[in-house]
């Protein structure tokens, strides 16, 4: 990257900008390519003003700070073959002195054989912008973020007066390096710095904290939620081929994988019944993966003015490739799409938003898994379910006897009772046909109903709220029916 950014430099371009969060990063590329170029470089704030860079810091200003008509017209009277870097000059660019003054400045630059680089936190006004050219800086590099990973921890060790100690291996450093990822340099030294401080020790246990802190420093933006991962793969129970499966692929995002010839996965399209478990997927394999999770909401993509849903989502992914590594969940994808498979009166829309999307899914070579569930997969274009788009499609049916068992376990000890106490053969029998969510809530009524009693939960109290529930394979039996014979040799079923 900063070896295009210095190609625009040598090729004479008058007026570059770049729009970054990153801006220390930015400020030592163009550092590098003045000392290599052995050009002249000055650099101006409203704060500092104009001041020369010599030997690695910044000389007294050659013109005082304030607002940058006095800089520009410094520039234009004195400039030969120099760089020039403006912090934050975009907020002043709407202003038609500063506007006409950087148009004239280009013709001088241009003369002169000088470039003047713009850097913004935020886009360039339009005022403006279509007289540059706009350099991306990018995300870190992986050798970067090791770089930064390993600066912060030997300066902290030095500073501290207590011992630090750091026990990663080769995978964990590797798999710490790529949970930085979409984090400045900067922030990455405060998440790591947290990291370390807490305990006095970089280790493996560490990850779940810190992909947390990235969580929380990123936020949600737009259709993208950020989601906390608290599900493990114990704790959801059946579904042992999706969970076989997605064992064998937990190391594909590594450095290792890669050497060893092998792509990293793309993601997996999950049918299956309301309640059987397709969302608790998503955060069990962001937690096995120590991944953070990302969920797209469909019903935020579409906007009410032209062209607007469409640049939602590429917005949309665009965040999710910053974000990388990273689990894409797309929940309940064919409320999204599926108008998309046939005649719609939408004027397109669903087929373009469509179109954008399986453009990228096939295109984009981010480490990122998309998981995108799905209640009627029939309503789907069938272009998304053919291999290359997902590696797999699995259907989620009602849970097994024993998979029932192992859910009602679960939710009894996820709820601090003592599973051996109760007749979990007998309960899952009389809970035929249930889902997953189905039997949570029978645990949940029976603790009411033991708690209404001042008493402790029994089976009793278990049973009689099954008894009285009816089941969503009773109330919808022709759809799930009818969804269970589509799937049969379509779908490789998850349990």
């Amino acid at each position: 990257m900063p070896n295009s950014l210095e190609l625009l430099i040598r090729s004479g371009n008058p007026l570059i900008s770049i729009e970054t969060l990153d801006e220390q990063r930015a400020l030592d590329v163009i550092r590098d390519i003045a000392l290599k170029l052995k050009k002249p470089l000055f650099e101006w704030s409203t704060t500092a003003g104009l001041c020369k860079l010599e030997n690695g810091s910044l000389k007294s200003p050659t013109v005082p700070g304030g607002k940058p008509e006095q800089s520009l017209a410094f520039i234009r009277q004195n400039t030969d073959q120099d760089l020039f870097v403006f912090k934050d000059l975009g907020a002043y660019c709407r202003d038609s002195v500063v506007n006409r003054m950087l148009r004239d400045l280009m013709d001088t630059c241009h003369q002169k054989k000088s470039t003047l680089i713009l850097i913004d936190a935020f886009p360039l006004p339009d005022e403006i912008k279509r007289f540059t050219i706009g350099y991306e800086l990018g995300w870190p590099t992986t050798d970067e973020l090791s770089d930064v990973i390993k600066q912060t921890y030997n300066k902290i060790k030095r500073e501290s007066e207590s011992e630090i100690k750091a026990r990663l291996t080769r995978r964990e450093m590797e798999q710490l390096v790529l949970t930085m990822r979409g984090l400045s340099c900067s922030e990455v030294e405060r998440v790591i710095s947290s990291a370390i401080l807490q305990d006095n020790d970089l280790n493996a246990n560490d990850l779940p904290h810190i992909i947390e802190a990235k969580r929380t420093l990123l936020g949600s933006t737009g259709c993208l939620e950020s989601i906390a991962v608290d599900v493990k793969s114990e704790e959801v129970g059946g579904l042992n081929k999706l969970k076989d499966w997605l064992k064998l692929r937990r190391g594909g995002f590594t450095q290792k994988a890669q050497d060893y010839g092998i792509e990293p996965p793309r993601g997996v399209l999950m049918l299956g019944v309301p309640g059987s478990g397709k969302s608790l997927c998503a955060k069990m394999v962001a937690a096995d993966w120590n991944m953070p999770l990302l969920r797209l909401d469909p019903g935020m993509l579409y906007q009410k003015f032209i062209g607007e849903s469409e640049n939602q989502l590429r917005q949309a992914l665009s965040q999710a490739e910053s974000m990388a590594p990273v689990i894409l969940w797309i929940d309940e994808i064919e409320k999204a799409f599926a108008s998309a498979s046939g005649s719609s009166a939408d004027g397109g829309l669903s087929k373009r938003m469509f179109g954008t999307l399986l453009a990228w899914m096939q295109d984009h070579r981010h480490p990122i898994f998309i998981i995108a569930t799905a209640n009627d997969i029939s309503a789907l274009p069938p272009e998304l379910m053919r291999k290359g788009r997902f590696d797999e499609v699995f259907f989620v049916d009602l849970p097994t006897a024993a998979a029932r068992e192992q859910i009602l376990k679960i939710h009894l000890e996820r709820r601090k009772r003592d599973s051996d106490q109760f007749d979990l053969r007998s309960l899952a029998a009389l809970a035929e046909d249930f889902t997953g969510s189905e039997l949570e809530q029978a645990v949940m009524s029976g603790l009411f109903a033991a708690f209404s009693e001042n008493a402790e939960i029994e089976d009793r109290h278990i049973a009689s709220e099954i008894q009285k529930t009816r089941p969503l394979a009773v109330l919808m039996q022709e759809r799930i029916s009818q969804l269970r014979l589509w799937a049969q040799n379509r779908c490789v079923p998850a349990d």
